[in-house]
């Protein structure tokens, strides 16, 4: 019997997985589970993802991408592509730096209520695999990918000291959100935002 084309069969198996774990946490990740989950034989799943691992890393690479695009589609951090490295930074925090921490700490602001706007699941999904690689070491490289993009995007706008250090506390902000079940406090965050692009000068 000739074997059926697919072409976009690896992609459905990662969606399953992503369905598998938001469901059952990521102890309840199996080829079969993930398998059944996609409606295609189990020799698939093991023929695309050798291993649990090489299908996590394909499930957070795709997770990693949800933050990054937003960040990558606005406007208002495309807008200091002109001037990236020093330039940026000086035009972030030089004569018209109070304007430039306020503007980048709103715009980021803006961003973070817009993720968690949305539903709270997925949310909680990314993050669940994004700390898997706590005690997945083939986790690791793919979970600072999300970091290095999101610092390079960043630095669009200010130095990458500063935009790494604005990442550390988005991640921080989120976690908190998370992990104590608590709102996204707006104020608080921009605030802290601000300082830390002011300080960046």
């Amino acid at each position: 019997m000739a074997r059926r084309y697919d072409p976009h069969r690896r992609t459905r198996i990662i969606d399953a997985a992503l369905s598998v774990i938001a469901a059952d946490g990521i102890a309840g990740l199996s080829h079969r589970t993930v398998a059944a989950e996609a409606d295609v034989p189990l020799g698939s799943t093991t023929y695309h993802f050798g291993s649990l691992d090489e299908l996590l890393v394909a499930a957070l690479r795709r997770c990693n991408e949800n933050f990054v695009r937003t960040l990558r589609e606005s406007e208002a951090l495309a807008a200091g592509g002109e001037a990236e490295g020093a330039e940026g930074a000086a035009r972030a925090t030089g004569p018209a730096g109070a304007a430039g921490s306020a503007g980048l700490a709103d715009e980021l602001t803006r961003l973070l209520g817009q993720w968690f706007a949305g539903e709270r699941g997925a949310i909680e999904l990314e993050y669940e695999l994004y700390l898997a690689a706590l005690r997945r070491p083939a986790l690791r490289p793919v979970a600072a990918e999300w970091t290095e993009e999101a610092v390079e995007l960043l630095s669009r706008r200010t130095d990458p000291g500063t935009a790494r250090a604005l990442v550390a506390l988005m991640d921080g902000v989120c976690l908190q959100v998370l992990l104590a079940g608590g709102t996204f406090d707006a104020a608080y965050t921009r605030e802290m935002l601000a300082r830390i692009v002011a300080g960046g000068g």
